[in-house]
């Protein structure tokens, strides 16, 4: 049992690792003509929650033919629940010197753990102006694109979407945007 608890815990190859992710997919197209997507289940969640008389119709529509959607998304929190509290491997992260000096470049210190100290310190104001903002930058992106990052590059990707390869490309345009420039800013700003 205990070599089954190290395997599980211990980091996985990306050639293993790489295709479970990617062929979960063309599975779940394949076998149940179910199209994946983790942001359409806040559209369901908000067409379970609303009253009925002040839902707008973007969500009056039968979410119960989607709720194999929502027990994927249980299944993720579920998971990760499992890999990051049961399974968490004690070690602390490692990271080559030169990952640790980029992080620091950016004006965040590198303590055990995977995320920095100065950006969870929720009694600092600028914590909450990072999360609105990002929230709101990332809400928009979802719906503007018309899906989420998920959505687009594993989906849409592999059937071979033009609309998905160009969200899929500005979803990583963002995210070196806002790492090497945003990111500064605000620890900046919030230091």
């Amino acid at each position: 049992m205990t070599e089954l608890l190290d395997f599980l815990r211990s980091p996985w190859p990306w050639y293993v690792g790489g295709p479970l992710i990617g062929l979960t997919v063309p599975l779940l197209l394949w076998l149940g003509n179910k199209s994946f997507g983790i942001s359409s289940n806040m559209r369901h969640a908000c067409a379970i929650l609303l009253p009925e008389r002040a839902k707008p119709d973007f969500f009056r529509y039968d979410w119960r033919k989607e709720r194999w959607n929502l027990v994927f998304a249980g299944g993720l929190v579920l998971g990760g629940f499992v890999a990051g509290v049961l399974l968490a491997n004690p070690e602390p992260t490692r990271l080559s010197a030169a990952g640790v000096q980029s992080v620091q470049d950016l004006g965040v210190g590198v303590r055990p753990g995977l995320v920095p100290a100065e950006l969870t310190d929720l009694g600092n104001p600028g914590v909450w102006l990072l999360l609105a903002l990002s929230g709101l930058l990332v809400g928009f992106g979802t719906r503007y694109g018309g899906g989420c990052t998920s959505g687009h590059a594993i989906t849409g990707l592999s059937t071979l979407q033009g609309p998905s390869l160009i969200a899929t490309v500005s979803f990583f345009v963002g995210g070196i945007l806002s790492a090497n420039f945003l990111l500064p800013l605000f620890m900046a700003v919030m230091g």
